[in-house]
């Protein structure tokens, strides 16, 4: 269940900065930047993507806004697999997760 983000991978003409380009505003307005070594609070949506991207063990900082998420990698790193972790955000039933039962809402 769910539906999949529509993702656009851009370079940037920094070395090892990569631009997601999405189908979905995660941030209003507003920006919000997150590194490495700084603990990420928060359930909203830029959070996730924060950790989500983080736990690759390919990125250093993310920066969110709007439907833009633009990912400094580690160095050495590449961005190898990092649009399918934004693109499958929203999937909340992957193979192995079991799916609820009504009683389980009861």
């Amino acid at each position: 269940m769910g539906e999949p983000v529509t993702v656009v991978e851009r370079p940037s003409s920094r070395h090892g900065v990569v631009r997601f380009e999405t189908n979905r505003n995660f941030t209003g307005m507003g920006h919000e930047r997150y590194l490495l070594d700084q603990e990420v609070t928060g359930d909203r949506p830029p959070d996730e993507i924060a950790r989500l991207l983080f736990s690759t063990g390919q990125v250093d900082k993310v920066h969110v806004y709007a439907q833009t998420i633009t990912v400094t990698l580690t160095a050495g790193e590449t961005s190898d697999g990092l649009a399918d972790v934004l693109r499958d955000l929203y999937i909340h039933y992957k193979p192995g997760v079991p799916i609820p039962q009504p009683e389980d809402f009861a």
